[in-house]
């Protein structure tokens, strides 16, 4: 059984309120898993915005305007942007000042997350695993890049055409992620990245860790940890990864 105080309310520590793709399944379960005591994850949905520079980035901070109205509504003590890609087309200081801005509150964003994680686990060079094409890996080694941090090894996933999109990387099983990240790994790499939100990862994180040695973190791994920390929750929480069990 959890330790959980049953003498107090649900969120009493952390309310963390979280915006995905509309097409995600996979976060706010792990979120849920990651949770220690006290603390909740509550949840809204917009669309993607692969480009959002093509206007400025208007259609993004209206559709941003409207969920977070709906998290300042729900009582959100902690705000994240949890879009690995989305997080990474959009400047980290407009999305940060719009995030905390509109809410008065703290905030994530996962592409931000990654790089803070690696930065505390003192990693410069990872091997990336992910659900994507090789044209959106291309633009996240870019992004890597440009912090400092080399990719040595990437590797997407092969998925039917059959118009599910991003549905198709929620429905790889966690065995199979697993799989697939093992064979990404390369000995030069420091860390490995599971890379999206939407690629149920975060429950095979430690396995992997321990079979080969070194840091494994995960697109919600990062950023439900740095939820955590942004909203004054240091708890070190076991069984998802050094990261969140030693930062």
């Amino acid at each position: 059984m959890p330790n959980i105080d049953v003498t107090k309310p649900s969120g009493w520590r952390a309310r963390i309120g979280v915006i995905v793709p509309t097409v995600n399944i996979i976060a706010e379960p792990e979120f849920h898993a990651m949770a220690p005591d006290g603390v909740t994850s509550h949840f809204t949905r917009m669309p993607l915005h692969f480009h959002p520079e093509e206007d400025d980035f208007k259609e993004l901070m209206d559709d941003l305007d409207i969920r977070l109205d709906e998290l300042n509504i729900c009582g959100s003590t902690v705000v994240a942007y949890n879009c690995t890609v989305g997080s990474m087309a959009c400047p980290a200081d407009l999305l940060k000042a719009k995030l905390e801005g509109d809410t008065g509150k703290p905030s994530a964003a996962t592409a931000t997350s990654v790089l803070k994680a690696l930065e505390v686990l003192g990693v410069t060079r990872i091997s990336m695993a992910t659900p994507y094409d090789q044209a959106t890996n291309e633009h996240e080694k870019e992004y890597l890049a440009a912090a400092g941090i080399e990719v040595v090894a990437m590797a997407g996933y092969e998925f039917p055409d059959n118009g599910l999109g991003g549905l198709n990387f929620a429905s790889v099983s966690p065995a199979d992620v697993l799989a697939h990240a093992r064979k990404v790994d390369r000995p030069e790499a420091e860390a490995v990245f599971i890379s999206c939100a939407n690629f149920g990862s975060a429950g095979i994180a430690q396995a992997l860790e321990d079979e080969i040695g070194k840091p494994v973190i995960t697109s919600n791994i990062c950023c439900f940890w740095a939820c955590l920390r942004a909203g004054g929750i240091d708890d070190r929480i076991e069984g998802f990864g050094s990261l969140l069990a030693r930062h």
